[in-house]
């Protein structure tokens, strides 16, 4: 059984806790998510089952949107609300104007540093690990791409905002670094993710929702923009072989025989690349 579901995940939930909750409630074992949310972040998680969990790398490499919320006047060890805090400092009042200018200051591509309390491996070893025995490791950075950003509320000590990020990004990490340029202390106070790709939260599932059986199971055509192609008898032995094939074609190509799924393939320059043979 192959097939796709957008969650819209609860708080307090890790991504893999999620994982978990399907393995049970569908009795499948093979499943996968397409982007770790930390657990007090709630939203879009789009869910992989069975030979489909192959097209993992090509979703989690579409954009993301996000509502976040920065709580002014706190430091934080883990960057977010949920952290032990470090310090404390009056509340900036900030001009709206101010922080419109912040935000849009980071449009565009940037090196952001990746969060020490993250699952990004360094040495073997996870970041967070090294957190918990206190050791100390050098920080990563990853080039992200802020590709929208825009201020939705500012009141008190809170300043609302919505983004659109490439993959990889931290909003963390984006955070901190637009109370830098603020010069005032804030932490990460809620998290949204709205969009990944093109799944929006208005069409994702609860866990509960999965229980009652109250969802919509979604194909490849459902999950990537891809053209149908009937298996050309020509091709047939090179397609089943995932060898290189050359076709007029572009893009994703879903290669079907009696309406049976058979390959995806990419091609470029009319040069096609096997994705995944099922």
């Amino acid at each position: 059984m192959n097939f796709g579901i957008v969650i819209n995940k609860e708080q307090n939930y890790t991504s893999r806790d999620v994982i978990n909750k399907l393995n049970h409630i569908l009795n499948i074992k093979k499943i996968g998510h397409t982007g770790t949310l930390d657990p007090m972040a709630t939203g879009v998680l789009v869910c992989l089952v069975g030979k489909y969990t192959k097209l993992v790398s090509l979703i989690m490499d579409e954009d993301k949107e996000y509502i976040a919320s920065i709580k002014l006047g706190i430091k934080t060890d883990t960057l977010d609300i949920t952290g032990n805090i470090l310090d404390t400092s009056e509340i900036k009042k900030c001009d709206t104007l101010e922080i419109e200018n912040v935000l849009n200051s980071f449009l565009g591509e940037y090196h952001q540093i990746i969060p020490l309390y993250s699952a990004k491996r360094i040495n073997g070893k996870r970041l967070y690990e090294y957190a918990r025995i206190k050791e100390e490791v050098k920080l990563p950075e990853n080039i992200v791409n802020i590709k929208e950003i825009e201020l939705l509320d500012y009141h008190d000590d809170l300043i609302k905002f919505r983004v659109v990020v490439s993959k990889g990004t931290y909003i963390r990490s984006l955070i901190q670094s637009i109370c830098d340029k603020l010069s005032c202390y804030g932490t990460m106070n809620e998290l949204i993710r709205t969009r990944q790709g093109k799944f929006d939260i208005k069409h994702a599932y609860t866990l509960n929702d999965i229980e009652n059986n109250s969802y919509q199971k979604l194909s490849i055509e459902d999950l990537l923009d891809v053209e149908v192609m009937e298996l050309p008898n020509a091709l047939e032995k090179n397609i089943l072989n995932g060898n290189k094939i050359e076709l007029n074609k572009k893009g994703y190509i879903l290669f079907k025989k009696n309406e049976q799924e058979i390959a995806l393939y990419y091609f470029h320059n009319n040069i096609g690349k096997l994705k995944i043979l099922f």
